[in-house]
C-alpha cells in the first residue's frame, strides 16, 4: 500500500484502508470529517441533517461513559479529529484534570452558534435552494 494520500481513492470495505485514508488525509479533507448530526428539532428548522462543528456550538454526547451530558464546544483538533467540550473532564493519576476528547460521530448538535458570518450565509443559501426546488416541483406537477 502507498503511504502518501490520494484524492482518487474511492472506497474500501477494509477498515484498515478506511483508517489509513483518514489518517493520511490533508487538513482540508479532515475538516470535512468534523461534521455532526443535528437534533430532530434543528433538522426541521434548517432542513439539513448535519453541520460541521464549530467552537461555541452546544452538543449532546450520544455514546460512551458521558452519554446524555451536554456542553459547549471549547476546542477542535482537526489533526486528531477530536472535539473537546466544556465541563467534561477526567482526572489523571497525578490529580490534574484534562478535557475528554470526543469523536464527532458520537455527538449531536443541540444548539448552533450563529455568530459566524460564513455559517449564516450557508444557511441562507440552503434555504433559497430548497425554496427553488419546491417551486420547480409545483410547476412540474401543474404541467
Amino acid at each position: 500500500m502507498k503511504k502518501e494520500f490520494s484524492k482518487n481513492w474511492n472506497k474500501s470495505k477494509q477498515p484498515r484502508k478506511q483508517r489509513k485514508y483518514v489518517h493520511n488525509a490533508t487538513t482540508n479533507i479532515k475538516r470535512k470529517l468534523l461534521g455532526c448530526n443535528l437534533s430532530k428539532a434543528l433538522q426541521n428548522i434548517y432542513k439539513r441533517r448535519s453541520f460541521t462543528l464549530k467552537k461555541g456550538d452546544r452538543v449532546k454526547v450520544a455514546r460512551g461513559a458521558n452519554k446524555g451530558k451536554t456542553g459547549e464546544v471549547t476546542k477542535i483538533s482537526v489533526k486528531d479529529t477530536k472535539i473537546y467540550i466544556a465541563g467534561l473532564v477526567t482526572k489523571k493519576v497525578n490529580g490534574t484534570e484534562v478535557q475528554v476528547p470526543f469523536h464527532p460521530s458520537s455527538l449531536q448538535i443541540t444548539e448552533l452558534d450563529l455568530k459566524d458570518v460564513k455559517r449564516e450565509k450557508s444557511i441562507k443559501k440552503k434555504e433559497t435552494k430548497t425554496e427553488e426546488k419546491t417551486k420547480k416541483q409545483k410547476e412540474t406537477k401543474k404541467e
